[in-house]
């Protein structure tokens, strides 16, 4: 029987936390009240991965996490407790380290001619003339020339096995490029039998051959060959004969120079993949290779153990990682549907404001960055904006207009970081236009400005264009049609008559083999762009207010109405009741706590100005001259929502955030001066006992409030249409920032004490120890039970209605009704209202009902809200008896 979904608990898996440890918390989950565990990715990954996304081998468990076994009795438990599993799975990318990978070590060894040659989404037209049918591996820590002479790069033997080694990294060896090498070897230890093998290598199919036989034969003589070449290595001579011959090409940099340019690969600078890789990376991440997975073939092989594993009940559902990098996800998710039809599917898929899930897609959902960035703004008082803005333009003298900055940074990260993407549909660009004869005299720079330009506008991550369908739907084709028109303002020096005949090819009015290929690769651009653009780079450089930069979030929308609010979990009953609803995740740039207490600087803008202007005097003389005021700004933000904070964890978050921003410093080109600078800067505010008394006050007169914030989001998670998810650890007060420090350990043990002390409390003794977290525990035990006992209350068949109060307070409360059995009562901008709702009430639908939070009872009628919230801050109320 499988679970319905009604509360998933996010578990990051990693050496050292695997399955064993895993297993040990379904009692607790259990106990908490949700349905499924939600895993990180636990398919084989490379060595030492802390998180799982880098998967070298998706055929079987990774051995880091555990064994098998271990993995089959995690799911055993969860069903025997009535747990779900939901499992994350990658099917975008690969990680392509060394031999860990067998694929790409079988790419890399035998080229076009592997048999994975077609699992990865390489471009072997793409190669320069001079080095053709070749993949461009920049990772190089100088140009090649110079790493070769230095005697960095070196040819080893192992028992008839060739690679080549740079530093602790290796590559494997054509064999069809050691006849010479063989044969020196074999006259030198007179041994007739190598001199065979290499005869046969030497008339070995070249990778690039394009006869389907000469490539079977092969892989059938290759087999053969490296058996006999293995045998022969055991006799002492012969291995000695060969390895004479490695020393000796080690020893001389033009043969080794000579046998390194006949591989299927070609090693460079590192800053080579900037501009010309020939390869489909997940962001810019080289090591992080693209896979072709809208072939049948390479889908069966990369989700062949996750389905068997659904079908054999282990696993519940699936969330699916980045479908946006797919080429067609709507295949993909189809494809998957039909393999697994009962399974709960969700899907990473960011939203941006006022998009729609693809209503086509066969899925329940997407991982709740949508419900996180629409409830986080409740909490924001639009009120405060315009002080806000005027004080971070006058404290940083940067720019306030979002939306420019936001297009500024994805050109620059379409122009840099993913330079050889864009390069790739430009040579695809310029093959277009040389067949129309009205477009075939643009400059080259010209066509690489018009996508990149497009591309920067691009309202949303992507579209999903079919190249098996003629039509664009009405989303896309706005989406298309707005980046098009906002290129054209924004680029005023290109051809208007390019970028309409851009815009076309597009919108796949110009039917034709390459053209379709540009609008089907250009899908894959735009996603990417946004990512990296916004996620990673503007809401870095934007510091207006942080709790606002999230992802899928727009940092230019100060807050959301309860109108809105409703509307929007009114449309996620209507179309996706099984969507996921986070607060917190492990791609969240602050937990939920971090933003729920910066929210209420929005409701103090004038004291928030003070402090930070007294802040800003105080520690003028400690300043580094170069210290962008920006990125001081940013500093005191980040202390008030993450205080307590020790100097490690500060200054790593701080040089994290520094090179995403790519202003002063970058990951890329990193700038250590500026980055020790602000570091000490970090250092010395926290060794200065003043200033931690101040920010220490200033910090406790906000606390309770973001406590209060955070327990009303919480609440609202859990009764809101959709399945709340909690990330690890986040059942208690929870201050971190992004990764990886949201990523440390967890004090699971406390966590456990803690719930099994709630059942003997009070709601004012939970209350009294609401710096241990209780409250939130609290909140999140009675309503997850609630909802396990009562599914069809919150399930795909339940009701959902706004309540409004009446009175003076009335728009601090955010209420709703489930089913019309289920009350949630939620303060907002709890600062203005001080505790003090006066003569506001609400009328609740007839009846008797019980106040979980508190177990009291609550006659149906109005209500003061003063009386429903007196002992408790929020209220989760259930019927018990219709009158």
């Amino acid at each position: 029987m499988r679970p319905e979904p009604t509360g998933s608990y996010r578990l990051q898996l990693r050496p050292g936390f695997g399955f064993a440890a895993a297993a040990a918390l379904v009692p607790y989950l259990e106990a908490l009240g949700v349905s499924h565990l939600y895993a990180s990715p636990c398919l084989q990954a490379a060595a030492g991965s802390p998180h799982g996304y880098d998967v070298v081998d998706p055929s079987r468990v990774n051995a880091e996490l555990g064994t098998e076994k271990e993995f089959y009795r995690l799911c055993r438990l969860l069903k025997q407790a009535g747990l779900g599993l939901l499992l994350d799975v990658v099917p975008n990318h690969m990680a392509i380290i060394g031999d860990q990978n067998p694929w790409w070590w079988d790419v890399l060894e035998n080229g076009p001619a592997s048999r994975y040659a077609p699992y990865f989404d390489v471009d072997w037209e793409s190669s320069e003339a001079r080095w053709p049918n070749k993949v461009l591996l920049p990772l190089l820590g100088d140009h090649y020339g110079r790493v070769l002479e230095a005697e960095q790069l070196q040819l080893t033997h192992q028992s008839g096995i060739f690679t080549l080694h740079y530093h602790d990294q290796v590559f494997p060896i054509d064999p069809s490029t050691l006849a010479e090498l063989l044969a020196a070897a074999a006259e030198a230890c007179n041994s007739p039998r190598l001199g065979f093998v290499a005869d046969a290598i030497a008339r070995l199919p070249r990778p690039t051959s394009s006869s389907r036989k000469a490539l079977e034969r092969r892989h059938r003589d290759l087999g053969v060959l490296r058996e006999l070449l293995v045998q022969l290595c055991q006799e002492k001579g012969v291995r000695a004969a060969i390895d004479r011959q490695v020393v000796a090409i080690n020893a001389d940099v033009d043969r080794l120079d000579g046998l390194i340019e006949n591989q299927n690969y070609r090693l460079a600078l590192w800053r080579a993949a900037g501009r010309d890789l020939g390869y489909r990376r997940f962001f810019d991440i080289n090591d992080l290779a693209g896979l072709r997975v809208e072939d049948e073939e390479v889908f069966q092989a990369t989700h062949a153990l996750p389905l068997s594993w659904l079908r054999q009940g282990l696993i519940q559902g699936l969330r699916i990682d980045h479908p946006d990098g797919l080429r067609d996800p709507s295949e993909y998710f189809h494809r998957l549907h039909k393999a697994c039809p009962q399974a709960w599917l969700v899907a990473e898929k960011i939203l941006e404001p006022g998009e729609q899930l693809p209503s086509e897609w066969p899925i329940a959902g997407t991982t709740g960055y949508d419900f996180l960035n629409m409830a986080g703004g409740l909490f924001v008082d639009a009120a405060g904006e315009r002080r806000l803005t005027r004080l971070y333009a006058e404290f940083t003298g940067a720019t306030t207009d979002y939306a420019r900055l936001a297009k500024n940074c994805k050109r620059l990260v379409l122009d840099d970081l993913l330079g050889s993407e864009l390069n790739r549909l430009t040579a695809l660009f310029v093959s277009i236009c040389e067949g129309h004869r009205r477009h075939r005299d643009y400059t080259r720079h010209e066509l690489h400005e018009a996508l990149l330009e497009t591309a920067a506008c691009f309202p949303v991550y992507r579209t999903y264009l079919r190249a098996c369908q003629s039509t664009v739907g009405d989303a896309d084709a706005r989406a298309i049609k707005t980046a098009i028109k906002e290129a054209r303002v924004g680029r005023p020096e290109l051809d208007p008559e390019l970028l309409r005949f851009l815009g076309e090819v597009l919108l796949l009015r110009h039917p034709g083999e390459l053209e379709t290929e540009l609008a089907m690769r250009f899908q894959q651009l735009t996603g990417p762009a946004m990512a990296k653009g916004v996620e990673d780079t503007a809401l870095y450089r934007f510091h207006r207010l942080l709790c606002l930069n999230e992802v899928g979030g727009n940092p230019a929308a100060f807050g959301t109405s309860v109108d809105s609010f409703h509307l929007f979990c009114r449309q996620i009953e209507a179309r996706h009741p099984r969507s996921l609803l986070a607060s917190s995740t492990h791609d969240t740039k602050r937990s939920e706590d971090v933003r729920c207490r910066l929210a209420l600087l929005s409701e103090i803008p004038r004291f928030w100005q003070e402090q930070v202007r007294a802040w800003q005097a105080a520690n003028q003389h400690r300043k580094p001259e170069a210290l962008d005021p920006n990125d001081e700004y940013f500093i005191y933000q980040t202390l008030v929502g993450a205080w307590p904070i020790d100097g490690k964890r500060l200054c790593g978050y701080l040089t994290k955030a520094l090179r995403e921003a790519k202003v002063h410093t970058s990951w890329t080109r990193p700038v250590a001066a500026y980055e020790d600078a602000v570091s000490a800067f970090a250092l010395d505010l926290l060794s200065d006992q003043a200033f931690r008394r101040e920010l220490g006050s200033f910090v406790a007169r906000l606390e309770p409030f973001g406590q209060l914030n955070s327990l009303a989001l919480t609440l609202l998670k859990m009764t809101s249409p959709g399945v709340p998810d909690i990330y690890q650890g986040t059942e208690l007060w929870d201050l971190s920032l992004v990764d990886p420090d949201n990523r440390r350990p967890v004090d699971f043990d406390r966590r456990r004490g803690l719930l099994e002390e709630l059942s003997r409390l009070s709601a004012e003794q939970i209350l009294e120890r609401t710096d241990e977290g209780l409250p939130k525990l609290w909140v999140l035990r009675q309503a997850l039970r609630l909802r396990r006992r009562q599914p069809a209350l919150f399930g795909p068949q339940s009701e959902y209605r706004p309540l409004y109060a009446r009175g003076e307070r009335a728009a601090h409360l955010v209420a709703q009704l489930r089913s019309d059995a289920v009350v949630a009562l939620a303060p907002r901008l709890v600062m203005g209202l001080g505790g003090d709702w006066r003569d506001t009430s609400l009328d609740l639908p007839t009846g008797r009902w019980c106040n979980l939070m508190t177990n009291e009872e609550v006659a149906g009628g109005s209500n003061s809200l003063a009386r429903l919230l007196a002992k408790f801050p929020v209220a989760l109320l259930e019927r018990e008896t219709l009158s």
